[in-house]
């Protein structure tokens, strides 16, 4: 009997042993094709004027796709780590009614850290025109800011001008963000649209111009935009300013314009801001909260799954505390795992 009692307990030590070598195989495996990767997040309080609490890796989850993935780390973007590039980009084509607006920009300017580099720019003709390169002299890059041109171009696309210096922008370690000031109207798409012809009949003699058309749908530069954003880690924020125009003061390309930047904003993990279809009576308040964005911000450290070609990949992050929100972008870019493994070499 005794024996017998012996022999099953072996056999309970066995198959548990058996068992538990698969799972350890499968644990390492997964941690072996995973690769680091990092991301900008912003904690946010679901109420306005609530505390904001410090996170931690315990608070945070980050899934891609149904797979959990592992935080490594969460560094607070202060003290050593407070580095920020933050470029102001104001389309020309904004109604020179901001223009009491300007000096809310430029006390938000002379109000940033000295960790922060500030760059001022004017959207025009589908790129931009610097007034200020990176500066950490923010009284220098608030004299730069100067009343919009109020006038249109041949190619006014706010979005090719933010393409344009996404690209044009040399990547480095620290944050990368934009603050766009424009009623984000593709005046260059939809005078294209535009000129398209309506059939009114059968023949080709019923065609007619219709100028006042314009776009039906969001500029299709809004997705590229978004794309580059997530692609090299810079997040965009946007402010509505009237425009100038027959289409500035088009209710139907006004909504597409505002929807075209808020989509950025949030795939980018920004924030936008406006009144409706109105010039906000101070930006004040807007920059305010804004600043209270850039003080909770985090770099986030974390393991994802990469595919056979690098590429961005969706993720979707969320805080694990009430009350508390996490601005993210919608997408983070993942190398291959050669790719991840040349880069730790250098």
């Amino acid at each position: 009997m005794n024996r017998y009692k012996l022999l099953v307990r072996w056999l309970v030590v066995i198959v548990v042993l058996g068992l538990g070598a698969p799972i350890t195989y499968s644990q390492a495996a997964s941690a072996s094709s995973t690769v680091q990767v990092h991301m900008v997040i912003t904690d946010e309080a679901v109420r306005d004027g609530a505390e904001v609490p410090i996170l931690r890796p315990e608070n945070v989850q980050v899934k891609q796709g149904k797979n959990l993935l592992k935080i490594n780390t969460i560094i607070p973007a202060r003290g050593d780590n407070a580095a920020l590039q933050f470029f102001i980009l104001i389309d020309d084509t904004c109604d020179s009614s901001i223009g009491n607006s300007l000096n809310d920009l430029r006390d938000f300017i002379n109000a940033q850290p000295a960790t922060t580099a500030i760059g001022v720019g004017y959207m025009s003709n589908a790129t931009i025109q610097i007034a200020q390169n990176f500066t950490a002299d923010h009284a220098l890059a608030a004299k730069a800011i100067r009343l919009p041109r109020g006038n249109l171009s041949a190619m006014d696309s706010p979005y090719l001008s933010l393409i344009s210096l996404i690209k044009g922008w040399p990547e480095q370690k620290v944050r990368r963000e934009v603050l766009m000031v424009s009623d984000g109207i593709d005046r260059l798409r939809s005078e294209r649209a535009s000129s398209y012809p309506t059939n009114f009949g059968r023949g080709s003699r019923n065609a007619m111009p219709t100028s006042s058309m314009g776009m039906t749908t969001m500029s299709p530069d809004v997705d590229t935009a978004s794309t580059a954003g997530q692609r090299y880690g810079v997040i965009v924020h946007g402010i509505y300013a009237t425009g100038v125009g027959r289409m500035g003061r088009n209710a139907w390309e006004v909504q597409l314009g505002q929807g075209g930047v808020a989509k950025i904003t949030e795939e980018t993990g920004g924030e936008y801001f406006s009144l409706g279809t109105q010039n906000l009576i101070s930006f004040r308040p807007y920059l305010d909260r804004l600043q209270k964005v850039l003080d909770n911000q985090y770099y986030l450290v974390f393991q994802a799954v990469p595919k056979n070609k690098a590429g961005l990949q969706r993720v979707n992050i969320s805080a694990q505390i009430a009350d508390v929100e996490i601005a993210a972008a919608d997408s983070v870019w993942v190398p291959v795992l050669s790719e991840a493994d040349g880069a730790k070499k250098n």
